[in-house]
């Protein structure tokens, strides 16, 4: 599968430790790992971050060919705190590096050349307007290419209309139960939270095929052909939450691509997500021998 994974790569930094990040990275890494070939359109500092970061892309596996470097603003970083469950919360600088890619004919040629199969977009990168500019230039570009929107909302760097907008392009949307109630509220205002209604609605209105929502340790539940299926967790000792969506993300798009059936799809995508919760950093170190063994265990208890 060829994937072009679009948006921000900055640095997660907690406390005295820096961990490379940004939901579109962690994305790629782990759909890199499970045997994709992922192109990373974004940008980095001309700054000691920006090498690192160019660095340790490599030796995640990626290419780093549309990684732009850009001097006049700082590698993206996020300032991280996480709550006694292990919940993190954000505080990212803008304008960074990764709000700056510029995207001309020869570069969309190139992206042209790759034939991808996905598109990978969130929401972060997507508020600079000349960022959600180039999303549309690629999906003109590549029209047979299907939309993965990994929703991802972080405070302050996101509004209604960008999120509406954003659905209305994804082919499939992932996002968490309390983004989905948030969105139902600030659609329904007052009426009692129902996330099969949210799904219904959601995906009629914007013409998506596949809703999937993660439900922390309770697994997911996806929304498909007018059902909604729920799927349960695997229960680990979390270490950060931080990267865990992105690595389910992966899974569920490989799973899916793949076709296989629906259940396998859920189940693979829960055990890799909480694989990745369960050791510190973004993208921790993880094997396939790894995750099958969790989802064997879960089976015969």
């Amino acid at each position: 599968m060829q994937i072009v994974s679009i948006g921000e790569v900055l640095w997660d930094v907690f406390d005295q430790n820096e961990f490379l990040g940004g939901a579109p990275l962690n994305f790629a890494a782990n759909a890199q790992r499970l045997g994709n070939s992922v192109t990373l359109l974004t940008a980095v500092g001309a700054d000691a971050r920006g090498q690192k970061a160019l660095e340790k892309m490599r030796a995640l596996g990626l290419t780093t060919n549309m990684v732009q470097t850009v001097v006049d603003h700082a590698t993206g970083a996020a300032l991280i705190t996480t709550d006694a469950n292990g919940n993190a919360s954000f505080v990212i600088d803008r304008p960074a590096a990764f709000d700056c890619v510029k995207v001309d004919a020869r570069l969309l040629s190139q992206l042209e050349s790759i034939r991808p199969d996905w598109i990978y977009y969130g929401t972060l990168a997507l508020t600079d307007t000349h960022t959600e500019l180039i999303l549309h230039q690629l999906l003109e570009r590549l029209p047979q290419a299907k939309r993965f929107y990994d929703m991802n909302l972080r405070t302050g760097h996101w509004n209604l209309p960008l999120v509406q907008r954003l659905s209305g392009l994804a082919t499939v949307l992932k996002l968490n139960d309390a983004e989905a109630e948030h969105l139902f509220a600030l659609t329904f205002g007052a009426k009692d939270f129902s996330l099969e209604e949210f799904c219904r609605y959601w995906s009629s209105t914007y013409g998506i095929e596949t809703i999937c929502v993660t439900l922390g340790s309770k697994g997911c539940a996806v929304f498909t052909a007018g059902v909604l299926l729920t799927f349960t967790g695997f229960q680990v000792s979390v270490a950060d939450t931080v990267g865990a969506g992105d690595a389910f993300a992966a899974a569920f798009l490989h799973g899916l691509n793949l076709a296989w059936p629906m259940d396998s799809i859920a189940t693979f995508a829960n055990a890799l997500g909480a694989l990745v919760a369960s050791r510190t950093g973004a993208t921790p170190a993880w094997t396939m021998e790894e995750c099958l063994r969790s989802m064997e265990l879960a089976r015969t208890e």
